[in-house]
């Protein structure tokens, strides 16, 4: 056994891909498992957002167990999951097969969250923001890759089963890199911390605040993104294209996080980063073709650094809430995800309902604009977290010296 940071963090990065991937693959997919089961918008929330709280369900078991059983044993289970999810997917029959099909995704994508986040953060403990920023990359990259592989294989009448099928490229690849590794101890565990610290540090108030911002951060950025595809494919957009296009400018501005880390502090980034993002889902919501790039890419940049910011804000501030706490922030943003996928499903099934008139069938146009509308006022929660942000950031000088023992 052997121990290299720089292959273990690579490993971590292809296991993310593959996670990100799937978000990728299952949006462009909604629209054929539709049709080809029957289903409503809402039903395909509700299959998407299962995804978000298996993710969740395993970053709240896992981030505690990461100390006891050691993160090679998360790996493991992410592996596992990755494997059967993909399987029971590519063979599904109906809404409940495709339901669990997702949730062990879901469990699979959060396991990996649960072991990764804390590994990273352990193996660059000086740099911790930029080195997570690094790692998330390849959440926007693997979307990227998902979406363009969807849209290359569609184009080539290449159905949805074919697609998810390549995840399993990458999975066996991210297995190889972590054989033979020897996994370090988590930074808590290394440090002495115990476990009664630990979840002591986790109550800290200004702990607790920045998980409620999470659910927010989370559900702004990954909401719409798992709609997109659909909703702007009605409007005359390639939605997979669009897709690509934030996630290409998210992964591109992760690249460079260590810039503005180091000329910003964290609480301006995460400031700027409500307040473009309110505006970018405002844009897109009223913009149509060649505007909807622009107003894809003023989103974009509202919420590249949101999701590794957050987590990189806590570590920093909160060391000895160790995995625990990471995995804390993690399941809360993906809770608040598999919420709001269904209930924006739900509003475009009666923003459609309302636009028809009797006996009519929804037209693509008809189907657009609701989905617009959706998007739209999805735009309230990046507004509700500027003030959040700048009641945290007021508590953090109150609790300064708190922050110093926690």
């Amino acid at each position: 056994m052997n121990h290299s940071p720089s292959r273990l963090f690579r490993a971590s990065c292809v296991a993310l891909i593959v996670t990100a991937m799937s978000f990728a693959l299952r949006g462009s997919a909604a629209a054929s498992w539709g049709s080809e089961f029957h289903l409503s918008n809402e039903q395909l929330g509700w299959i998407n957002g299962t995804a978000f709280w298996g993710f969740t369900l395993a970053m709240v078991i896992g981030g505690p167990l990461c100390d006891a059983l050691g993160l090679a044993s998360i790996v493991r289970i992410a592996f596992a999951g990755h494997l059967a999810g993909i399987l029971l997917t590519l063979f599904a029959w109906d809404y409940h097969s495709l339901y669990a099909g997702t949730l062990l995704f879901g469990i699979a994508n959060g396991s990996v969250e649960a072991a990764c986040n804390p590994l990273v953060a352990t193996l660059y403990p000086d740099d911790k923001t930029t080195r997570l920023n690094g790692f998330h990359v390849w959440f926007p990259g693997g979307i990227v890759i998902g979406g363009l592989l969807s849209f290359a294989l569609g184009h080539l009448g290449l159905g949805w089963r074919i697609q998810f099928g390549c995840m399993l490229i990458p999975l066996v690849i991210y297995a190889a890199m972590f054989l033979g590794q020897e996994f370090p101890r988590t930074e808590r565990v290394q440090q002495g911390v115990s476990t009664k610290e630990m979840f002591t540090a986790c109550l800290n108030p200004v702990f607790l605040l920045m998980a409620g911002c999470m659910l927010l951060t989370a559900a702004t950025e990954l909401g719409p993104n798992q709609w997109i595809p659909n909703i702007l494919t009605n409007a005359g957009v390639s939605g997979i294209l669009v897709l690509v296009w934030i996630t290409g400018i998210q992964a591109i501005g992760r690249m460079f996080a260590g810039v503005f880390v180091h000329r910003i502090a964290p609480e301006g980034m995460l400031l700027a980063s409500a307040a473009i993002s309110a505006a970018g889902l405002y844009a897109l919501s009223i913009g149509s073709g060649a505007m909807t790039f622009a107003a894809a890419t003023l989103f974009a940049a509202g919420v590249c650094f949101f999701w590794p910011t957050m987590l990189g804000y806590v570590s920093e501030r909160f060391p000895k809430t160790g995995a625990m706490g990471l995995a804390f922030m993690g399941g809360a943003g993906m809770l608040s995800v598999s919420i709001v996928l269904p209930v924006m499903g739900r509003i475009y099934d009666q923003g459609i309902a309302s636009r028809l008139s009797l006996g009519q069938h929804p037209t693509p146009s008809i189907e657009a604009a609701a989905g617009l509308q959706v998007l739209g006022k999805i735009a309230v929660l990046p507004c509700v977290l500027i003030v959040l942000f700048l009641i945290v950031f007021s508590l953090q000088k109150h609790f300064r010296s708190g922050l110093a023992k926690n």
